[in-house]
């Protein structure tokens, strides 16, 4: 007889196959049961293991021992009604798997939806978790979508914002903001290499299941230090309870990181649960920053406004998409200026303690109104409100340069590069800081480290050219401005690299191009180059055309080192007085910033 012959007359075959399928249901039930008791995922691996190292064994007893009425029995005559036994089991199995499986999806949707992964390298064991990161420090990673429909990542998305939102109110937390934590999403993570990369000590991580109305959060907090779990839940509830899951949530996460709270716990905004769906799903499109995906933000916003007007987060949405579009040129830039203040208005008539649209309004009146003075008092009452926030601490550091304090600009530039070392833009913002103070050397590192982190980001290769000017590097300059992908900044860098390098005919020809395509919008950009090549008339022509036309940006201008042939004539303090850059109008402006340690 032939081993498979063997093999099947010894039911070695039918107790193989059993073996599978009874893996596999005792692995789904491990799966489902395993996170109503915060039994982390890597147990239902281990049991998998198990399994598989013990296939050969289970084989072997097999060949060895015979089913009988009567028990496991060896070397007993092999009978056919021992083969039915095997295969009654078997099928047995068979149904009670498929039955858990089906009754899993039907019931939360439970199923193999496990995300894509790009393994992040890991920068070396926990004790590369840096000393000097404070207990104090948390991450909260994106949740991952485990719900069947890979649209309701808007959700998972959500609820770990949200989360990272609560837990920045806690003064006494330093919280790593949305922009660096969410660069890891649908990556399989090192915990210890993120937290060193992130500048922190603990990360909190989970997952996001949403079938209808019913939603499964399951959530476990980490110590990166010793690469240990602190603590983990599972909330299975329905979608009503969303609020009380994260107040919860932010509870756990404050007493097991012992922190001790000056004031009252954060909690959630409570809102309508349909138009809070709707609130993160227009969130998560207006992020994508195309004109369509924001007018359609814009329809839910509206959408979840009509169902609950009083979601003053919705309203501070809408004002954001507002002015994302005006200033990107995809709406008429009044226009929605103006829907974007109303907005934000509305959202502090319903909470006057909302930070976030304060920011906004902060935005308006230095982006669109040209007043520092109200930004000020926007920004200063938006950091009392969310001190941790590092998106209103960039736009204070932004506003400091505007008030001349650049040294207090760079400070916070730090400080946020610090919390959000991720983000490009914070790099690129601290080096436009460093720039406008003379500091070359570290003007073009920051910007480097911006093109490391986005290789195409906007304007970056231009800033390094410029330093490079500065420095009197005018070849490295003209490399540098070559590389950027920004038309207009080019041209203009390319035209004062080639007249510091003496090709006076074609930096001519670069700066009629800036004239022609660009000088009706942006005539300070045209005054920079003749302020650079030392021509002070036009520079001071090309500065009243952009007061006339009240040119986005004109209360930084005296930063600006180009201008420097320009600063002993008589005509640069009427300009400064025109726009309100004069030192004794700055000095008036009061504005302080004070920021948890």
């Amino acid at each position: 007889m032939s081993l498979y012959g063997e093999l099947k007359r010894r039911n070695v075959i039918r107790v193989a196959a059993a073996y599978v399928v009874g893996g596999w249901l005792l692995s789904e039930l491990a799966s489902m049961v395993f996170p109503y008791f915060g039994i982390p995922d890597w147990n239902v691996r281990f049991i998998l293991i198990a399994l598989a190292l013990g296939f050969l064994p289970a084989l072997v007893v097999a060949w060895c021992f015979v089913i009988t009425s009567e028990g496991v029995i060896r070397d007993a005559p092999i009978s056919r009604s021992s083969a039915r036994r095997l295969d009654v089991f078997t099928v047995a199995l068979i149904t009670a798997t498929l039955s858990l499986f089906v009754a899993g999806k039907l019931w939360f949707g439970i199923g193999p939806a496990e995300p894509q992964t790009v393994q992040v390298e890991s920068e070396g064991d926990t004790d590369q978790v840096r000393a000097q990161y404070p207990d104090n420090s948390i991450a909260v990673l994106p949740f991952v979508n485990m719900s069947d429909d890979a649209s309701n990542e808007y959700f998972s998305d959500g609820v770990s914002e949200e989360l990272l939102n609560l837990l920045a109110k806690v003064r006494e937390l330093r919280v790593t903001s949305r922009s660096s934590a969410f660069s890891f999403k649908g990556k399989a993570i090192d915990v210890t290499a993120v937290a060193n990369k992130l500048n922190v000590a603990h990360v909190l991580e989970g997952s996001v299941r949403k079938a209808d109305n019913r939603v499964r959060i399951t959530v476990q907090l980490i110590a990166a230090r010793s690469d240990t779990h602190l603590w983990s839940d599972t909330y299975d509830r329905e979608l009503d309870d969303i609020f009380a899951i994260q107040d919860d949530i932010a509870g756990k996460v404050v007493e097991k990181l012992k922190v001790t709270l000056l004031g009252a716990s954060p909690t959630s905004e409570q809102i309508n649960s349909e138009s809070y769906t709707l609130y993160l799903q227009a969130r998560y499109l207006g992020r994508q920053g195309s004109a369509e995906s924001l007018e359609k933000s814009n329809v839910l916003y509206l959408k979840a406004l009509d169902i609950h007007p009083q979601n003053a987060s919705a309203w501070s949405g809408l004002a954001t998409n507002y002015t994302n579009q005006a200033i990107n040129g995809l709406s008429p830039f009044e226009e929605y200026f103006d829907k974007a203040r109303a907005a934000a208005e509305s959202a502090l008539s319903i909470d006057p303690g909302y930070a976030p649209a304060h920011a906004n309004l902060g935005w308006i009146s230095l982006a669109y109104d040209n007043d520092v003075a109200q930004a000020a008092r926007h920004y200063a009452r938006a950091l009392q409100l969310g001190p941790g926030n590092t998106y209103i601490i960039r736009s204070a550091a932004v506003l400091m340069r505007s008030l001349g304090r650049l040294d207090d600009a760079i400070l916070l530039g730090e400080l946020v590069t610090e919390r959000d070392p991720l983000v490009a833009s914070g790099h690129h913002n601290l080096g436009i800081a460093y720039f406008r103070a003379g500091r070359w050397d570290e003007a073009i590192a920051s910007q480097q480290t911006s093109l490391r982190l986005s290789p195409h980001f906007l304007g970056a290769h231009y800033r390094v050219g410029m330093a490079l000017l500065f420095k009197n590097e005018a070849a490295a300059a003209l490399e540098a401005v070559s590389l950027e992908k920004d038309d207009e900044y080019r041209v203009k860098g390319m035209s004062m690299a080639l007249y510091a390098l003496g090709r006076q005919q074609e930096s001519q020809a670069r700066l009629a191009e800036l004239q022609e395509k660009w000088g009706n919008e942006w005539p300070t950009e045209v005054s920079h180059v003749y302020a650079y090549m030392g021509e002070v008339d036009a520079a001071f022509h090309w500065l009243d055309k952009a007061f006339e036309i009240d040119e986005e940006g004109l209360s930084e201008q005296f930063l600006q080192p180009f201008y420097q042939s320009l600063h002993a004539d008589p005509r640069w303090p009427k300009f400064l007085e025109q726009v309100g850059s004069l030192p004794r109008q700055l000095n008036a402006i009061e504005f302080r910033v004070t920021l948890p340690d």
